[in-house]
């Protein structure tokens, strides 16, 4: 499924963290894309997470190749000794700007519930062509860790009027730099470019800068394959 010699690069995207990129990740990336389309009709929104979009939860057989491809050439490299848990899902991005809510407006960490002896992983494989569509953003906080804490929760407790009077954040993809985060990088989408991060410690959020231009079928719409990895944090 993957390719067998990855070459592995390194970008710094925040203060003290890393993002490892793999180009031609994938053996047959099409043959994702038309897994996808076969079972467009499957993907939903999820509730419980701040995707602005659908997905659709990969069975756990594939999500373990996934797995042991991070095991065997990335964890150790983000600081982590063993998964714990982990599951992924294929994703497409498709709200316009006045179909977002507040918390889809600034940039996250992924919160899984962990112990402070653990930590988070993520991935993102692209599996479209448009680089337009957009890759991945990472930003640092310019407030201090209480302050920024408060204005996550109310992102998701305020009505979008409330939030913007309270906040002066109006309804955008987070793709800029504003007064509560600075965007330090973006690296690019590609297709069959697959990408890792410390999901749980560093900002960042889906550089889509043109949403004029999603579009909910795989075959042409954002696309992505998205890993999430809990695991034991190596120690110091």
């Amino acid at each position: 499924m993957f390719n067998a010699n990855p070459d592995i690069r390194s970008i710094a995207v925040a203060p003290g963290a890393e993002c490892l990129v793999i180009d031609d990740a994938l053996s047959d990336p099409d043959r994702w894309v038309a897994l996808a389309s076969e079972h467009r009709h499957a993907f939903a929104e999820a509730p419980f997470n701040a995707y602005p979009g659908v997905e659709l939860r990969m069975p756990d057989a594939l999500s373990a190749k996934l797995d042991a491809f991070f095991g065997e050439h990335i964890r150790k490299r983000l600081g982590a000794r063993r998964t714990l848990r982990m599951y992924s899902r294929l994703a497409i991005a498709t709200r316009q700007l006045d179909q977002l809510e507040p918390r889809q407006w600034i940039c996250h960490r992924d919160r899984l519930e962990i112990a402070p002896d653990r930590c988070i992983a993520a991935s993102v494989l692209y599996l479209f062509r448009d680089p337009s569509l957009g890759g991945t953003a990472f930003f640092a906080p310019r407030r201090g860790e209480r302050e920024t804490a408060v204005l996550i929760h109310e992102s998701g407790q305020l009505s979008a009027g409330e939030f913007t009077a309270r906040y002066g954040i109006a309804p955008s993809y987070p793709v800029a730099t504003n007064d509560w985060f600075e965007k330090t990088a973006v690296v690019a989408a590609k297709w069959n470019r697959l990408v890792f991060y410390e999901g749980g410690s560093v900002f960042h959020a889906s550089d889509i800068q043109a949403p004029q231009r999603l579009d909910a079928d795989p075959r042409r719409g954002r696309l992505t394959w998205n890993g999430f990895f809990v695991c034991r944090r190596a120690a110091a």
